[in-house]
């Protein structure tokens, strides 16, 4: 991003066009307004849907035990059960009757999706962790189930290898996890994500540096895609950051901010480097990148995702004065919030970090499409939350209008990117389903379809899916 008298300017026109767009969705707009071959999806994760988490030979991953420490999740919410898609992805049939109570794969094609996004849980193929403990063929089993329901509804299965939950993370065992997809799963599965936001389970978990991807894609690359035909690529997640004020300083802070969450990942995977804003200031605290890594990590990818939720006014702020408060928050020496001078950069929304504020995701699409050499773009993630509140009867909590709104005034500003040559390929919704929502348990419910969680976890469509099946009519 520049730092020049141009970003005030950028600034205006995106708000501009905002103000155009929140005026009201055209009658005409509908998914004949993207391109023949835009994928439409919607997005889940296993650890956040499948519950059976003692099933069919499953190991116990790392979210397993970190959900069953006592306080670590709100109202001490698990997993375990979760969404029970395990059980519910289809319906199955015994002699008598039918045994499942929901088809969930089923309400996809209803919704006129082209694509399901949903991960593989690495303890579901691989027990302990590593292949020398064995590959669990129940796992696996259902798995090939799932991908074959999936297609046979006319969906397309967008996988993602790794979406936080492992049980170890070594570099030979990601690849050899990595390899078993390929092996059992490639020659159905063409779209692969090696890994979901870095930038969040490294932060979050451990405030460290994360390993770029490149076992899964050389391993990839080099034996399965050219008889596969697949392709293989990374999400990463970033907000908009837009500057606080028009002084130089924070126009850098705006800079510093992307380079940290997005810069972080997406350099050196296209550009061989860490950013130099970040080489510049932490110096020897940065490992520099061997020319064989650079080699093995430069250009692996065929497309990048990403997953966006909200914007964030910028400021400078000074650097840590007790070199033992480095950190990565304060490495940044930027402050981010949703309001500048009492007035928020978009809608406040439920989840209390995320404002409404769909220009934003033009601009980070933009901004990638210069910074990373007009890469193969999906927007792999994008939604909004309302609370699970047992008091709203169903009727009112499926009126979801303001979901409605968010999404199609999101793709109205994606289909603005793609006007202005942003090569963007698709549009995933999150989520799905009302499902678990990490470190907040149950609370926010993100998902096209109402999940009842008093009364056997009864699927219910919310009037967003209804949108979304009109707007996706073929």
């Amino acid at each position: 991003m520049g730092t020049g008298t141009g970003m005030s300017t950028r600034i205006l026109s995106a708000l501009l066009l905002a103000a155009l767009v929140c005026k009201g969705v055209d009658a005409a707009f509908s998914r004949h307004s993207f391109p023949k071959d835009f994928v439409f999806g919607t997005g889940s994760a296993s650890y956040q849907y499948e519950g059976a988490y003692k099933e069919g030979g499953k190991g116990v991953s790392i979210w397993d035990t970190f959900a069953h420490i006592p306080g670590k999740i709100l109202n001490n919410d698990t997993g375990d059960v979760a969404n029970d898609f395990y059980h519910r992805y289809k319906v199955t049939e015994n002699c008598y009757w039918l045994v499942s109570i929901s088809d969930d794969v089923k309400l996809l094609k209803d919704m006129n999706l082209d694509a399901f996004r949903f991960s593989i849980a690495w303890t579901r193929i691989l027990p302990n962790g590593s292949l020398s403990g064995g590959i669990n063929k129940e796992g696996v089993a259902f798995y090939n189930n799932l991908i074959n329901e999936v297609i046979a509804n006319g969906l397309k299965p967008f996988v993602t290898i790794f979406h936080w939950d492992p049980q170890a993370q070594a570099h030979k065992d990601y690849a050899d996890f990595a390899e078993v997809c390929f092996r059992e799963f490639g020659d159905r599965v063409k779209d692969w994500t090696t890994f979901n936001e870095p930038w969040t389970y490294a932060m979050q978990g451990y405030d460290n540096g994360a390993f770029a991807p490149w076992p899964a894609v050389r391993l990839y690359r080099s034996k399965y895609q050219p008889s596969q035909h697949g392709q293989i690529g990374i999400t990463v997640v970033s907000h908009w950051f837009v500057p606080n004020s028009d002084t130089l300083a924070d126009k850098r802070a705006v800079q510093r901010s992307l380079d940290y969450m997005l810069g972080w990942y997406l350099d050196p995977v296209v550009h061989g480097e860490y950013p130099g804003t970040m080489r510049g200031y932490l110096g020897a605290r940065l490992p520099r990148f061997t020319a064989e890594q650079v080699k093995m990590v430069k250009g692996s990818y065929d497309f990048i995702g990403v997953n966006y939720y909200t914007t964030y006014f910028t400021s400078s702020a000074p650097p840590p004065k007790n070199g033992l408060q480095l950190s990565y928050s304060g490495d940044i020496r930027a402050n981010t919030s949703g309001y500048r001078n009492g007035v928020p950069v978009g809608e406040p929304e439920f989840v209390p970090i995320f404002f409404n504020s769909p220009f934003g995701l033009r601009e980070l699409l933009l901004y990638t499409d210069r910074r990373y050499n007009h890469p193969i773009l999906y927007v792999t993630e994008n939604g909004i939350a309302e609370e699970n509140n047992a008091s709203i009867p169903i009727k009112d909590a499926l009126k979801d209008g303001h979901r409605i709104s968010f999404h199609a005034k999101h793709l109205q500003f994606i289909n603005h990117a793609i006007r202005d040559g942003v090569n963007v390929k698709g549009y995933f919704t999150w989520t799905f389903m009302d499902c678990f929502e990490w470190g907040d348990g149950y609370l926010d419910r993100f998902g096209l379809i109402f999940i009842d969680r008093l009364n056997g976890l009864k699927r219910y469509r919310k009037q967003s899916s209804y949108w979304i099946e009109k707007f996706l009519k073929r």
